[in-house]
């Protein structure tokens, strides 16, 4: 049975996951992460869309996203995922599927949900018991954000812009910004993503009490 085309729009924000299919390492060692982004940067170059903020794992990858054309977004990872698999294969004589399914894609809203997402993604290594800071991990969007470090990579969150008039204004911020309990909710299910729509009911019943 043919699998449903997927629902994406042009200029439209997507938090964007692949995973290493039976949750198997697709990164063994920093030259893979490096490889990794070298193409991530061609591959975008050649299909442009927003990247705000990211994070390779060990065994899965997110990206948080603005699509400019949905069918060059979904080309790009279609050519990132080939590509990379191609040099895992010939370089770990790897057999056999790589990548779990597609990639999944969930709908963001530009909301201050946006930006908590973003600064979520980020501390998946320190959750993960990978580093015990964020801005020890070197393979995510966080020190952009945290320390002001050069990322040619991300178009800088919308929110993050406005957190400050200095840059050492914005990243203290940054680095304040409490991530909403129900946001960390809605990532725990069993479902990935679910509960997005339940958190902007909930913050629409909030703002409406607080009016």
């Amino acid at each position: 049975m043919p699998r449903p085309a997927r629902q994406l729009l042009s200029k439209s924000y997507y938090h964007i996951m692949a995973r290493g299919n039976n949750r198997n390492k697709v990164f063994r060692s920093d030259a893979d992460y490096q490889y990794y982004l070298k193409k991530l940067r061609e591959y975008k170059e050649e299909l442009p869309f927003d990247l705000f903020h990211y994070c390779l794992m060990p065994n899965h990858i997110h990206f948080l996203i603005r699509t400019q054309k949905a069918t060059d977004f979904s080309l790009f990872m279609k050519k990132i995922n080939l590509s990379y698999f191609h040099y895992f294969r010939n370089k770990y004589d790897w057999v056999g599927h790589f990548w779990q399914d597609r990639f999944k894609s969930q709908a963001v809203g530009k909301d201050s949900y946006f930006i908590q997402c973003g600064k979520y993604i980020e501390l998946n290594p320190v959750r993960k018991g990978l580093c015990e800071k964020p801005d020890d991990y070197g393979f995510s969007s966080f020190r952009y954000y945290f320390c002001g470090e050069s990322n040619d990579l991300l178009t800088e969150d919308f929110f993050f812009t406005e957190m400050g008039k200095s840059g050492e204004e914005r990243q203290r911020c940054y680095q304040e910004l409490i991530v909403d309990e129900e946001l960390v909710k809605s990532y725990k299910k069993s479902v990935w993503g679910v509960g997005y729509s339940k958190y902007l009911e909930s913050r629409k019943r909030k703002n409406n009490l607080d009016q």
